[in-house]
């Protein structure tokens, strides 16, 4: 029961969505009843009842109105039922694909998007705006990765969605921190009747055909496993004759969710045979593969000493188009024998396989309703996602062989406590506490190790695990073994607290509310600590005989695998005005605040180059080799930094938090007010035609791994070149 005030104004704060029944009473006046109010998430419907003069024992009902067209608004948006969440035949059940279906979304989205949150794809554009620009929301809540360049953070179990809602453009200004579209889930909720659900989804490949290129190569078409399932169960909290007898103060929800999947994945790249292995590329002429190998032509005395025992001449071809085992690096075949380039089992000399790896998934969902008091109620969810996941492959990496993977580690969680305190009829306030985060713990898996025999040796030593190094053929095969940086670890917290105020004022729906977040990521910086070689046929004239031979085109590596401490502080307020001008027109105004500063590192280790420090006279010095001069002009050591002893060139080098340099690399700024104007005007009175328009300033902060590629940046590690080499004679061995 609600009363209104003096103008006849009221809300009704904290309906859930579904269908909803009006009654108005007031003495001297008919009895007023509507049906068929349907209520989504995040909706405002307005209802206008007119009053006939009678008896409250008379009654006027308006009973199953026919679908009207929402008018209180300029936003675009859609909204998807749960009931067609859990019946659309989303391919992968990823919740992703449901924003895919609205008008003016688009992307590209695998057809086959894994249903877990950072090894899955989110990369939609709404109305061309950019992927990473979006928002998501569960329950009010952000369920973002703001780290991860258009992640989310949990991806929730389809059949623990009541609703899902896409705004594509026109947001209101109680919408911030993207420039996108917004994507707000609302989690189901207990009622007062119990209500369960137990499900399973199947794929197998038994179901599937192989496609024409492995049937060609006799290869077998990839392995398949995807069993989705789970149960869910809500309903009332109560005691008999002790506590909510009424079922109507406490509700729960609650939903767990396994994913398990078994999913092979074609590869189809060059290997190398066993003759050219052994050195032998005599059959390798004339048939389109190999030409002359040419014997090396290099400066270094040691090897020219071994090519003088074999009778061989610097820059000539090797006789027969065969290099002497002699002549083969120890360090090659140590590294061949461990199995991480595959011979070829395919023709034409390649190599063909569809490994199965897995992918693990277990959810907790849990949602919770409590009403306080008449006018105060509070919800809230928790989600836990356990996420275990194989890669075939090195991820993120130029790895081309399923000799080496990854393990993805990858615990996720979201949390959201909501309080709605309905001051009077018109006046509401809404105050919450939002949280999501992730940790991603990527570890090798396969053929990493170092095997016996294999001398290598880094210039710093950081290389954790004792991984081989990355090695690239780039010329004939064109493949690469690459351990990449890991392993690597990341952790990322987002704290949200926001307070909304709603207030009814005659023809004005006045809303006002600010917003403080405060954003922590802690993870490694990129980099092979183990090495990276580059073998293109600078000294024999193609890739793998360079290899063998052990000359690199060129060698890097990171000195440190660094760790930052990244945080961003983000305040936001905002004052919004949908203003009903008369029946048909509605004008909404509105004015938001972004306050944005830049990221920073905690401990200031960031740097950037300033071309307004560089200093002319302190120019570099370079050796007869091209390297640089360490002791030249521009050099010097830097205390405090984990390689204190290494001198950096820091000509132009500006370090974040000292002598003026902002702690965020940039300048922050504060003029970030961002006016929204709209209107919505029926143009029949009748709710189905409705024309909107509208225009807004949004401000945002780039996302993704832009400021953290600045963790590698001298004084507090770089990466080690040796060379790059320009002639044969220049080239060095491994």
């Amino acid at each position: 029961m609600i009363d209104t005030n003096d103008a006849g104004s009221f809300v009704a704060p904290e309906l859930r969505i579904g269908p909803y029944s009006l009654k108005v009473e007031k003495q001297g006046f008919k009895s007023y009843e509507r049906t068929g109010i349907v209520l989504n998430v995040n909706d405002t419907v307005r209802i206008d009842v007119q009053m006939q003069v009678g008896e409250m024992i008379e009654s006027v009902t308006v009973a199953a109105e026919t679908v009207k067209v929402q008018s209180d608004s300029s936003e675009v948006s859609d909204v998807i039922s749960g009931t067609q969440v859990q019946q659309l035949a989303v391919n992968g059940r990823n919740v992703v694909q449901l924003a895919a279906l609205t008008t003016g979304v688009s992307g590209d989205l695998p057809d086959f998007n894994l249903p877990i949150p950072v090894g899955g794809s989110a990369g939609l554009s709404f109305n061309g705006t950019r992927v990473d620009h979006n928002v998501w929301m569960i329950d009010g809540g952000e369920d973002y990765d703001r780290g991860g360049g258009g992640n989310i953070s949990v991806m929730p179990s389809m059949d623990a969605i009541a609703e899902f809602k896409v705004l594509t453009s026109n947001a209101g200004a109680d919408f911030g921190l993207g420039s996108g579209g917004t994507v707000s889930m609302a989690l189901k909720s207990g009622t007062r009747d119990f209500h369960g659900t137990l499900w399973e989804f199947v794929r197998n490949d038994a179901f599937d055909a192989n496609n024409f290129f492995a049937n060609s190569s006799g290869t077998p078409k990839p392995e398949l496993r995807y069993n989705t399932y789970g149960w869910n169960l809500g309903g009332p909290v109560f005691i008999p004759g002790k506590y909510n007898t009424a079922k109507t103060k406490t509700f729960f929800f609650f939903s767990q969710e396994w994913r398990k999947i078994v999913q092979g994945t074609q590869v189809f790249a060059n290997a190398v045979p066993d003759a050219l292995r052994n050195g032998d590329f005599s059959s390798y002429l004339q048939d389109g593969g190999f030409g002359e190998i040419k014997v090396p032509n290099t400066n270094d005395p040691a090897k020219l000493a071994q090519l003088a025992a074999a009778g061989l001449t610097p820059g000539a071809p090797f006789p027969g188009n065969k290099i002497p085992d002699s002549l083969t690096d120890p360090n090659a075949k140590a590294l061949l024998a461990t199995g991480a380039f595959p011979l070829p089992n395919a023709p034409g000399n390649h190599f063909s396989g569809a490994p199965g790896v897995p992918i693990n998934v277990r959810e907790e969902i849990l949602r919770m309703d409590h009403q306080i008091t008449d006018k105060i109620s509070v919800m809230g969810h928790f989600i836990d996602d356990a996420i275990l996941q194989d890669t075939p492959t090195t991820l993120w990496s130029g790895d081309t062989y399923p000799t080496i993977g990854t393990q993805f580690k990858n615990p996720s969680y979201s949390a959201v406590v909501h309080m709605t305190y309905t001051i009077n009829p018109t006046l509401l306030n809404e105050l919450a506490y939002n949280y999501n985060g992730n940790r991603i713990i990527l570890s090798p898996t396969g053929i990493f190790k170092k095997p016996s025999g294999f001398g290598v040796k880094e210039f710093f030593g950081s290389n954790a695990q004792d991984r081989m190094p990355s090695v690239f053929l780039s010329k004939h095969y064109n493949v690469g073994y690459d351990p990449a940086f890991e392993p690597w670890h990341n952790a990322a917290d987002d704290n949200q607290l926001r307070d909304d105020l709603s207030w009814t004022k005659g023809n004005h729906n006045l809303k006002f509310g600010g917003q403080f977040m405060r954003y922590r990521k802690n993870q490694d910086v990129f980099g092979n600590t183990q090495g990276s070689y580059t073998f293109d046929g600078t000294v024999s004239g193609d890739d793998f005989p360079d290899f063998l031979l052990g000359f690199a085109k060129s060698y890097n590596e990171l000195a440190i695998q660094d760790r930052g401490h990244w945080r961003t502080t983000t305040i936001a307020g905002y004052v919004t005005d949908n203003w009903r001008f008369n029946k048909r027109l509605t004008v909404n105004l509105a004015l938001r605040w972004e306050g944005i500063p830049h990221a920073y590192d905690v401990q200031n280790r960031m740097s950037n180059f300033y071309p307004a420090l560089y200093d002319p006279s302190q120019a570099p010095r370079f050796n007869s080799d091209g390297s640089l001069d360490t002791t030249g002009p521009g050099f010097r050591t830097v205390s405090g930094v984990p390689l204190s002893d290494v001198p950096f060139y820091l000509n132009g080098i500006g370090v974040a938090g000292k002598n003026g340099i902002p702690r965020g690399l940039v300048n922050n700024y504060w003029n970030t007010f961002g006016p929204r104007v709209g209107f919505a005007y029926d143009v029949t009175g009748q709710g189905r035609t409705v024309v909107r328009g509208g225009f807004g300033t949004f401000f945002e902060r780039i996302q993704g791994n832009d400021v953290y590629n600045t963790g590698p940046n001298p004084p507090f590690s770089f990466n080690r070149v040796s060379l790059t080499f320009t002639s044969p004679t220049r080239a060095s061995a491994w």
